[in-house]
């Protein structure tokens, strides 16, 4: 690993003025569980001068929630998420999310915010630098994606463009079925984004110098059923093949609104707005459950070799329907 400055920032103002200073040579460092992992491979063309340390931010921790809804501050831990209450209560597909994350260790050093700006995993991207790389690509700014014409096995069914890599981000997914948004600051101020306006196919919308404070959440419909599946190859640790983020109200067997967001598929997490106009005032079944799970999925073009994807994020659409009624 190259060396590189250390800097503990005591503000969140103080680390976007580093941030600015140091002119998109720096990055921000919470848990570090990805961040280091990256720099160890030494496989992106730019290294960082200085890590910004953001655990020394007063409050970064923070979880507020009242009747307006839910704020939680980007330092969280995800151990932490999944052992609130307030979330295993009212916000239980965010838990529930965030419990898949990995393993243990990782969700004790792991944040929040650290999970939402996690850098893809396309192997060509990250090809490390002692077998071989870096490797150039569109991402990095020069060349083509080489997934296109190469092993896209995991790549993007939807919404992909010159970048074909997906949002690797569990929480995201869980953020995007409950209408989440996220509080961003820099130097010239602060600006709310909607998570599923976070990811664009070739970075995030954060600017060079600005970082998360915050994500809010308003308060779900009462009553509403909430899930989160995801398909992984190892089950415990893997980084999801698919998953689907589930918020589902109904009366008497019959939707009153759904909210339905698909991961891994995309550069982000995909709100299903077809399959959530379409179930709106239907009886929840297996048959109204298996059209809702076509409708999501009906806008993806797959490369060669995953269209399988579509399979598995019918099924489980169909299955994140049905368990609101505790059935498959």
């Amino acid at each position: 690993m190259k060396s590189f400055i250390h800097i503990n920032a005591r503000t969140v103002e103080e680390a976007c003025r580093l941030l600015r200073q140091f002119d998109g040579k720096a990055v921000l460092q919470a848990g570090g569980t990805d961040l280091l992992s990256t720099l160890k491979g030494e496989g992106l063309s730019d290294y960082p001068e200085a890590l910004i340390n953001i655990k020394t931010i007063s409050g970064f921790e923070s979880i507020e929630a009242d009747d307006q809804g839910l704020k939680i501050g980007a330092g969280i831990k995800l151990s932490r998420m999944v052992e609130s209450s307030v979330l295993q209560e009212r916000y239980k597909v965010l838990a529930e999310a965030a419990h898949t994350v990995a393993s243990p260790q990782i969700r004790n050093m792991a944040t929040l915010g650290g999970n939402l700006c996690q850098d893809v995993r396309c192997w060509y991207y990250r090809y490390p630098r002692h077998i071989g790389g870096p490797v150039q690509c569109a991402r990095k700014g020069r060349g083509p994606c080489l997934a296109v014409k190469g092993d896209n096995r995991y790549h993007a069914i939807l919404g992909g463009k010159k970048c074909f890599a997906v949002g690797p981000s569990d929480t995201a997914v869980a953020l995007a079925a409950l209408d989440g948004c996220l509080d961003v600051v820099g130097p010239d101020g602060e600006r709310k984004v909607a998570i599923t306006d976070f990811f664009s196919p070739l970075a995030k919308t954060l600017k060079k110098d600005e970082m998360i404070r915050s994500i809010e959440v308003p308060p779900p419909p009462a009553g509403a059923r909430q899930s989160f599946l995801k398909f992984t190859l190892r089950k415990p640790i893997d980084f999801a093949i698919v998953s689907v983020a589930a918020v589902i109200d109904s009366k008497a067997g019959r939707c009153q609104e759904a909210r339905i967001a698909l991961g891994a598929l995309a550069p982000g997490p995909v709100r299903a707005y077809k399959a959530e106009a379409y179930l709106k005032g239907r009886p929840l079944n297996r048959e109204t459950a298996g059209e809702a799970a076509e409708q999501a999925l009906m806008d993806a073009r797959p490369l060669s070799m995953n269209a399988y994807k579509i399979e598995i994020a019918k099924t489980l659409v169909k299955r994140s329907i049905l368990g609101t009624l505790g059935a498959e």
